[in-house]
């Protein structure tokens, strides 16, 4: 069993000087290739490249396809004893990694529409389906102790367990994309959530789906190796932008350990943060409250700091549950609220921007590290619930 980790980590070490060493390489290539921005959050106008996340990415798939002999070493040319099933696992979830990080970069070159950004990872999902429902296809669900007298210990919910999977590929992959815009934003907290997955995965390597575990922390050891690379090259002042390729390729990859793993549930508690920026956003995503094209916030260079940036609208354009949820977040003091002549000022519908409501302007490497302090708390948060308040409704 330790074996296959220790080579691993080993491995992920490489993996980790050499993406390294590459970024800095390939920066000119991106930009001569026209792959590149401008960081509005800087005085500066320097072309910073863009779309760095596939060199992370290819990275990790090279790294895990030069692992694939070693945890199947003992076996290879035994065709009786060999694997097959966690084989087929292993090369599923690596081929929809591999499709979303190719329809990443494509959404980075040809800026794809949004209907688009949740039909894909849908479809690089399916491989992955495929193989659950081949391999298990188990969709009982454990009853809370307060309602089993009423449904039972356990309930077969049959198409709608697959249906929650495919849901949580899609919004895995959208979630870390939404919360994003700053430097060392998205890379940061993809490091936060992949570890906290790999401190789960060790705890439960003593217990009985040690080998689900196992095979989660093949990826996830890889991952953070090349991510922790690509995270020093995006840290404040950023030298490199991600695009959407990593986001992308992150959320595949932790939907993969989740649904394979078979701990979907659990990986979506360290999307916390995650999921509250979704549902807070929400309202502009589906145009209820206007939503212009950036919601980054706003620069302010004469004292170098990050604030809300605005969104205007007349109160009487919004329909019922438009009126309904602002005044809602309002109750609640989500947003700000100023009134001028015939319209209103809020700010933009993201936690980027709730977090400066509430703290006021801040230094953009500032921010980021409020951002990420809130992701690790709400890892810890999330240990809590999986442990302690999972014994008390579940006894597991």
């Amino acid at each position: 069993m330790l074996f296959p980790l220790i080579v691993s980590a080993f491995m992920s070490t490489v993996a980790y000087i050499i993406t390294v060493r590459l970024i800095p390489k390939l920066r000119d290539m991106f930009i001569k290739a026209n792959l590149f921005g401008i960081d509005m959050s800087k005085t500066t106008s320097e072309k910073v490249p863009e779309s760095l996340g596939v060199v992370t990415g290819c990275t990790f798939l090279i790294t895990m396809f030069l692992f694939i002999p070693v945890p199947f070493g003992s076996s290879l040319f035994d065709d009786e004893s060999f694997p097959h099933d966690e084989f087929v696992e292993l090369i599923a979830a690596l081929l929809s990694i591999c499709c979303m990080l190719l329809l990443g970069f494509a959404d980075d070159v040809l800026d794809l529409r949004w209907r688009h950004k949740l039909l894909l990872p849908t479809i690089a999902s399916l491989p992955l389906l495929m193989v659950y429902y081949v391999n298990y296809n188990s969709t009982v669900i454990i009853v809370p102790k307060p309602l089993r007298e009423i449904f039972g210990f356990s309930v077969k919910v049959g198409i709608f367990y697959y249906i929650y999977m495919g849901m949580l590929a899609v919004f895995c992959t959208n979630a870390i994309n939404i919360l994003a815009g700053i430097n060392g934003l998205e890379v940061g907290q993809s490091v936060i959530i992949a570890m906290s997955i790999a401190i789960f995965n060790v705890v439960e390597l003593s217990g009985s789906l040690w080998k689900a575990h196992q095979f989660s922390l093949y990826f996830m050891l890889p991952y953070i190796g090349t991510t922790l690379a690509l995270l020093k090259h995006n840290w404040y002042p950023s030298r490199v932008f991600v695009g959407d390729t990593f986001c992308y390729f992150s959320g595949m990859t932790f939907a993969v350990v989740g649904i394979l793993g078979h701990f979907s549930k659990t990986t979506l508690l360290f999307f916390i943060p995650q999921v509250f920026n979704f549902l807070y956003s929400f309202p502009q995503l589906i145009h209820l409250i206007p939503c212009p094209r950036h919601r980054l916030p706003k620069f302010n260079s004469k004292i170098d700091k990050l604030e809300i940036s605005t969104t205007k609208f007349r109160y009487a354009d919004l329909n019922v549950v438009g009126k309904f949820t602002i005044n809602l977040f309002r109750v609640f003091r989500l947003i700000q609220w100023h009134e001028k002549e015939d319209y209103v000022i809020t700010n933009n519908l993201t936690l980027i921007n709730l977090v400066l409501l509430y703290l006021g302007p801040l230094h953009e490497a500032k921010l980021t590290l409020v951002l990420l302090g809130i992701q690790v708390v709400c890892s810890l948060l999330a240990f809590v619930i999986r442990y302690p308040l999972a014994w008390i409704f579940y006894d597991v």
